[in-house]
């Protein structure tokens, strides 16, 4: 079973408008809503894909009950912890003439002392049924510092390999406390770590005490750094859509695979990258097209040499 943990959810609603315009008044048809947050884009790909899934987060407030009936209308098997902030929200608006997505996130209201140690209790108590656990999106402002490495230690003592993708100092300590897998950005390893090449900054990351490092790169595909080596995978032309979702498809990938037992680094940068490119074409994060096979199929895959070879 995957364990998800979204620590920072959110009522995501996307329109879609036949161009941009900063400034101007724009019309559009209903927007969709749905229950959101990275972990739960994640458990929603790998419980579409066939994997059995655990996703835990919480709710609160008039969001946070629209929220929770979007959630159990999935089918996704949930646990949710009662909060007293409302569930933040955030718009997603897809420019259909470029392509291009233009996202406003709420930052979320931090939960009480009380509410993190009750999410932190469903974790416990979900983790001998896991094979793998994810930890994926923002933290509220003001969250403790102590959250993420807690979750990681809990699940390396308990056996079970944790996957990681957050931001911020946050990563940091993901890092640290000996995360499996980070899945930032390039703009987040450079954020979190003060390094403007990404392949230094990843190598940072696991000189910290991380496995492996998959950066995503958007349309120039993803590389997996090792202690090791340096992996990248990339279609060999890009796509047009909606990458909102991508990163938390690659997550999915990744853990689905960790949860059977795979390890092999070019297997999970292939199926990350597959499954990334495919959550593009989809109009709603949480989803990847049934295409990505065919997709998979299309990677170029190389190494990538240090800066000290020739």
């Amino acid at each position: 079973m995957i364990l998800t943990v979204t620590p920072n959810p959110a009522l995501d609603l996307t329109w879609r408008v036949d161009r941009l315009t900063p400034g101007a008044t724009h019309r559009a048809d209903a927007g969709a809503l749905r229950a959101g947050g990275k972990g739960l884009n994640v458990a929603r790909v790998a419980h579409a894909q066939g994997a059995p899934v655990l996703a835990l987060s919480t709710a609160g407030g008039r969001s946070g009950i629209a929220f929770a009936a979007d959630l159990a209308a999935s089918g996704v098997a949930h646990r949710l912890v009662q909060v007293a902030a409302p569930t933040r929200q955030t718009v997603a608006i897809v420019d259909e003439e470029l392509g291009d997505t233009t996202i406003v996130n709420e930052r979320g209201a931090n939960p009480t002392d009380a509410e993190w140690a009750a999410l932190f209790g469903e974790v416990v108590d979900a983790l001998p049924s896991a094979r793998v656990l994810v930890i994926s999106g923002s933290l509220p402002p003001g969250a403790p510092e102590s959250f993420v490495p807690l979750l990681i230690g809990t699940a390396r003592d308990a056996g079970v390999p944790a996957i990681v993708d957050t931001s911020g100092p946050a990563l940091i300590r993901a890092a640290e406390a000996g995360a499996s897998v980070l899945k930032p950005n390039a703009a987040e390893v450079a954020d979190a770590t003060g390094i403007g090449d990404p392949v230094g900054g990843a190598r940072a990351l696991i000189a910290l005490g991380a496995e492996l490092v998959l950066l995503s790169r958007g349309a120039d595909g993803m590389l997996a750094v090792t202690a090791d080596e340096v992996r990248q995978a990339r279609l060999d032309a890009p796509l047009a859509g909606n990458p909102t979702g991508a990163g938390d498809a690659a997550v999915a990938a990744c853990a689905v695979l960790y949860a059977q037992g795979v390890r092999d680094v070019d297997t999970v940068l292939r199926r990350a990258t597959a499954w990334s490119a495919a959550a593009v074409p989809m109009p709603l994060a949480g989803d990847i097209s049934d295409e990505w096979a065919d997709l998979e199929s299309r990677l170029v895959v190389a190494s990538v040499l240090r800066e000290e070879e020739p």
